[in-house]
């Protein structure tokens, strides 16, 4: 992936990493993510206190989600001539706003505003991010910084759902929410002492996105991560339900499988660079098939507590690679345009996220887990055969 940043521009010097400023950044991760799934590890006790059912709960993740989209595709139009240091503590004020209304909503108007105020949050921080890291360290350090920005993903991932479900029993769902907006004030106080003032470069715009999307192969590609990932967060985001309700698991036991999950997928982060480093193209079929193939275990075998939280921790190491897998497609296909093509790639992703979340809303009040599972498969069947018959993804390219 090619660094678009000009050494000349404000900042630090190609010379002078900023790992403070680094770090930072991965605070701000760690924090969003957190915060965009938390309701998934609390659809319950939220569905419960507000009196609606589970579904219309969980579009508190979609109204995240499509906000997510939009702003991750008209940030930098919007705000092409705002220093990125202002915007980064502009998105952690509004994710402390956005919990903080969450904790003490009364109804579902308030909820969703508040989530809607995350998704701005979220895509805008995601647009941005590699390109903020990339002129923060010299370019020989841009690997290493990038996988300390990705780190917050796999840390939250294990903390949000097995911590967000078992706090939200001990200490109500609500405290749970404000301790995630005092999680965005350290964020927010650690970039007001770390990042530098960073002046707008490079002319990415909706019409450069739309430009990239209409190469040969990108569409297809985005279509698929599309698919890949709206299959996977249908079943994450009515996981804990499913747990409850099919298997009878009580909260202890939901949130070790969560945990179980969490950590799996953190491995599964790990593991990504050897699979792709053989095959990126298996990668990217293999993944979803199995997950396929789990989700069709999961609706046949019944209710069994071993079995179940097995093939979901097997699903956590599955997905691990996954987002690893298509950046590095990404990379490889549109390696002229990272951030333009970047900006698609978060916006099919918050896309899937919320088609998710809201299809699978309406098949679980309607159909229960066992319908949101059996879409999940389906979905990710048939993007596993659509990568297999159109994808050709480029090798790696060693640049001196």
């Amino acid at each position: 992936m090619q660094a678009i940043f000009d050494p000349s521009e404000s900042g630090p010097t190609t010379d002078t990493p900023a790992w403070g400023a680094v770090v930072s950044m991965a605070l701000g991760v760690f924090g969003l993510v957190t915060a965009e799934f938390l309701p998934a590890s609390l659809l319950t006790p939220i569905a419960a206190e507000l009196n609606i059912t589970e579904g219309a709960a969980g579009q508190a993740v979609t109204a995240t989600a499509v906000v997510g989209m939009a702003a991750s595709l008209l940030i930098t139009s919007f705000a092409r001539r705002t220093d990125r240091r202002h915007l980064m503590l502009f998105f952690s004020l509004l994710l402390i706003v956005s919990n903080l209304m969450v904790a003490f909503a009364p109804g579902m108007v308030m909820l969703l505003t508040g989530r809607v105020l995350l998704g701005v949050a979220l895509g805008g921080f995601w647009a941005m991010a590699t390109a903020i890291t990339m002129r923060l360290v010299p370019a020989a350090s841009v690997p290493r910084a990038l996988s300390m920005i990705f780190s917050g993903v796999s840390a939250a991932t294990i903390v949000a759902a097995p911590v967000g479900s078992y706090l939200g029993e001990v200490a109500g769902w609500r405290t749970v929410f404000v301790l995630a907006a005092g999680l965005g004030a350290v964020t927010l106080v650690m970039q007001f002492l770390t990042l530098p003032s960073l002046a707008p470069t490079g002319s990415s715009s909706l019409k450069a996105s739309l430009k990239v999307l209409a190469r040969p192969s990108v569409g297809l590609g985005i279509l698929a991560a599309t698919l890949v990932f709206g299959g996977h967060f249908a079943f994450f985001t009515y996981l804990r339900p499913f747990l409850e309700t099919d298997v009878g698991a009580g909260i202890e036991t939901v949130s070790a499988v969560l945990l179980g999950f969490g950590v799996a997928n953190f491995v599964g982060t790990l593991l990504a660079g050897l699979l792709i480093g053989r095959s990126l193209r298996l990668t990217l079929t293999l993944m979803p098939l199995m997950m396929a193939a789990i989700a069709s275990v999961l609706v046949t075998t019944g209710a069994s507590l071993v079995v179940d939280a097995a093939v979901i921790t097997l699903w956590g190491l599955l997905f691990g690679a996954v987002p690893v897998a298509w950046s590095t497609w990404l990379a490889r296909t549109v390696p002229d345009e990272a951030e333009s093509a970047g900006g698609l790639l978060v916006a099919a992703i918050q896309f899937a996220i919320a088609m998710g979340a809201a299809v699978g809303g309406l098949i679980f009040d309607s159909s229960g887990a066992a319908g949101v599972f059996t879409a999940s498969g389906l979905v990710l069947a048939a993007a596993a055969i659509g990568i297999l018959l159109g994808l050709r993804p480029r090798p790696a390219v060693s640049v001196a």
